[in-house]
């Protein structure tokens, strides 16, 4: 490849892959650090507004440090998802959509990662372990009969002579040492590290493959659709793509309950061996948790699989393709006879024609707000209050407890008095009606069992009318008072 060439196919590169977008971004730091802390663990997925929320805190110490603009994280997090740095879903078990990391995202993120602390890669274990693989390809894709026979009897005695030095206590047959043993460890995890970003690649390309199958609907025939023929025959056409092949065995493999039994217990020896007390804590963790993130990932990749499967046969056996494909025509159609007309009119001239658009108002579903009955429940229909018994001490705590006028009170106690020898409560209400309601009522008792007196024998009707404007009435022993009252 000449140098033009090739600096040809690196600019496209440049300007079509998000990791070398985002690694190129005026704000990586800020951009990485933020999507590292939130979304940066293996399938992690956050609700666009707690994302906005968490960042938005972020920013506040981030500005003491980095020239940022006055910027939110919404309008951040929107440049992103252009970049195709995040990706927003709608969310499967509560209403809204989520945010999660793109395979480019981890990428990025880990390039940096790595750069900031590079990693060992000329390692004896890492040569060994090169070395074995090429080996072993190099056994499993011989034609040969012969020299395939001749290699696995080689490797199977240099097993038979390592298990015999191994029972004789040979010296050479010692286990590795805490140094190597450290770096066959960095090794497994460096391969690790990709998987994130292997499962976000496979579930984009699995959602391309879904998209390109219904284009392919859309654009040929019935007579001519292979696609339409193979779905109807119950062939899954994602799962038997190249993509499709590989995750499923690769799937299939984490999903063996031999092999992640034997994975696990592989794990378990070597956190006890006596080397794996100098690996740090996140060491440990990752590594004893790796079993789980590739189930985790697999399960979640799978999941994808099936729903695309079932979508493209639900599509395909309800006809909708055809309604679409009607669609479809009519639109090529309209601009078709667009186009010519465009030369003459602007987009925005009158031509007579006036269109009824749908009275259905298109938004986003988040912003779809559903109808709670339960909102609009007023209760059990009031019925008619029967005659009770008033706790006259309940009444006095209420007294005590709202904020009723005594001073007006006393001044019409005061001014009834003085034109009488005595006024009962029912007189001073029927010269000063209550202005507070119950509360006035209540506060004349209040004063009447305070400074005046109760004649256990009569009984008076009180009446006044409640801050509603409803005459309400009760019946108690008369209470009077017989002189003037100072508070």
């Amino acid at each position: 490849m000449s140098a033009l060439s090739s600096a040809l196919a690196y600019r496209r590169l440049l300007e079509s892959n998000a990791t070398l977008r985002m690694l190129r971004a005026d704000n990586l730091a800020v951009m990485a650090g933020t999507l590292d802390a939130h979304l940066g663990r293996p399938g992690t997925r956050m609700n666009t507004e707690d994302l906005h929320e968490s960042i938005d805190a972020d920013l506040e110490e981030l500005r003491d440090h980095f020239d940022l603009s006055l910027r939110t994280a919404k309008a951040y997090c929107d440049d992103w998802r252009r970049a195709e740095i995040l990706v927003r879903r709608p969310a499967t078990g509560a209403r809204g959509e989520t945010y999660e990391l793109s395979a480019a995202g981890f990428d990025a993120i880990r390039m940096l990662e790595q750069l900031r602390t590079p990693p060992q890669t000329a390692t004896e274990s890492r040569l060994v372990s090169l070395a074995q693989s090429v080996h072993q390809l190099a056994i499993d894709t011989d034609p040969d009969s012969s020299r395939r026979l001749a290699a696995l009897r080689a490797e199977r005695d240099r097993i038979d002579a390592e298990i015999a030095r191994v029972r004789r206590g040979d010296p050479r047959s010692v286990v590795l040492d805490r140094r190597r043993a450290n770096e066959r460890v960095s090794d497994i995890l460096q391969q690790a590290q990709g998987l994130p970003a292997d499962f976000a690649r496979v579930r984009a390309r699995f959602e391309e493959l879904n998209q390109e199958l219904r284009i392919s609907i859309l654009a040929a025939e019935d007579s001519q659709s292979q696609v339409l023929d193979e779905v109807f025959r119950g062939v899954d056409l994602i799962e038997s793509s190249d993509e499709g092949r590989t995750f499923s065995a690769f799937s299939a493999l984490v999903r063996d309950p031999e092999q992640s039994a034997a994975f696990d217990d592989d794990i378990a020896a070597i956190l006890d061996r006596d080397f794996s007390a100098t690996l740090s804590l996140a060491t440990r963790r990752s590594l004893r948790t790796l079993m789980r993130q590739m189930k985790d990932g697999s399960r979640e990749v799978s999941d994808i699989l099936t729903e695309f499967a079932r979508g493209l046969r639900r599509y395909v056996h309800s006809h909708e393709f055809q309604r679409d494909r009607v669609m479809r025509t009519l639109l090529q159609e309209g601009l078709a006879a667009a186009a010519p007309v465009s030369q003459e009119l602007k987009p925005y001239d009158e031509i007579g024609i006036d269109l009824e658009l749908s009275s259905v108002s298109l938004g986003s579903v988040g912003e779809v707000i559903l109808h709670d009955p339960e909102e609009f429940n007023a209760g059990d229909e009031l019925g008619e209050a029967t005659d009770s018994e008033i706790d006259f001490a309940e009444l006095i705590a209420v007294a005590r407890e709202s904020e009723i006028d005594f001073a007006e009170l006393t001044e019409n106690i005061n001014s009834v008095v003085t034109s009488a020898h005595e006024a009962s409560v029912a007189e001073v209400l029927e010269t000063f009606p209550a202005t507070q309601g119950l509360a006035s009522v209540v506060g004349l008792l209040s004063l009447a069992s305070t400074y005046g007196h109760v004649d256990h024998d009569n009984r008076e009707i009180l009446t006044w009318s409640g801050i509603d404007g409803i005459a309400r009435t009760a019946a108690i022993r008369r209470h009077y008072f017989t002189e003037g009252i100072t508070l």
